[in-house]
């Protein structure tokens, strides 16, 4: 059977013009699909772009994008590829993809000055790759916690999915339950986990998000992009690396590899902080962004 057709449990939805006008944010079509996005700060400020990871949606950017607004920049925050409300195209989920979803948006929506951009996780390698690719566009890079810098020891469970047909089978059967657990994992402080979780499951239902999610770890976005950091590193752009120091989804020790690629970086450790410490410590770290931001 097809990847496209598996009958993942749970996927009981199709993403429609219905759910859309229902939905929070704003939706444009791409040549790729339609793109879930939010908006938000003076239409004269600064131009922030918010590019989330593996598969949260652009919720995990609720305390910065509330800050930043807040602080007078103009932010931008939007969907990955099958994730969130935005589309799931039966495509290769790999960095052409995103790299193509993030120039296609900033040319729609009208972005000309260079961007500060953002990358969380594995919007770390995206949010690079477009630095390298299209250096005009970026004015600033902000990291945080990106994947990358080494390559992820896969574990028992990532080897298997990665495989034709069984990891079709183990994600539909199994899914849920994985991605959820993999979620409390990113937090330091357990107390946040259950809110977190609740906003995270509705995205679940809709059709072609474990397809994604498949095709995203096949495509190896969570793989090595060491080169791409170096390559940025010999770059005038300016770059802030934050991560933080509980970090058990890509770990703290990484940090020192991005050191390497990048040694004239910007790095600040969060203490008592796991894989998100932008959202679970966002009283330390919006102050260091804005900060951060507003050099000129």
């Amino acid at each position: 059977m097809p990847a496209w057709n598996f009958p993942y449990l749970g996927e009981t939805e199709d993403l429609t013009d219905d759910v859309r006008a229902a939905a929070p944010g704003r939706f444009i079509r791409l040549p790729d699909g339609h793109t879930h996005y939010e908006l938000g700060g003076p239409p004269d400020g600064q131009p922030v772009v918010l590019v989330h990871g593996f598969s949260v949606p652009y919720f995990i950017w609720d305390p910065t994008f509330a800050a930043l607004t807040q602080a007078g920049f103009r932010v931008l925050r939007y969907d990955l590829f099958g994730r969130g409300y935005s589309d799931r195209p039966r495509v290769d989920y790999d960095i052409h993809l995103f790299y193509r979803q993030l120039l296609d948006l900033l040319d729609a929506l009208g972005f000309t000055d260079p961007v500060s951009l953002f990358g969380l996780s594995m919007g770390g390698p995206i949010a690079t790759t477009f630095t390298v690719r299209s250096p005009e566009r970026v004015k600033q890079l902000i990291l945080i916690d990106p994947a990358g810098a080494r390559p992820l020891r896969p574990s028992l469970a990532g080897s298997l999915l990665r495989l034709p047909g069984l990891g079709e089978l183990l994600l539909g059967l199994f899914g849920n339950a994985t991605l959820l657990k993999s979620m409390a994992q990113d937090f330091y402080d357990p107390r946040l986990v259950e809110t977190f979780l609740e906003k995270y499951r509705p995205q679940m239902q809709y059709r072609g998000f474990k397809r994604a999610i498949l095709s995203t770890l096949r495509n190896d976005m969570l793989g090595d992009f060491s080169d791409t950091y170096r390559r940025v590193g010999q770059q005038d752009v300016p770059i802030l690396l934050i991560w933080g120091d509980n970090d058990q989804t890509v770990p703290y020790a990484h940090s020192q590899s991005m050191l390497k690629a990048i040694p004239r970086i910007e790095f600040h450790t969060i203490k008592d902080a796991g894989h998100i410490p932008h959202y679970e410590r966002a009283d330390v770290v919006n102050p260091l962004l804005i900060e951060f931001l507003s050099e000129k």
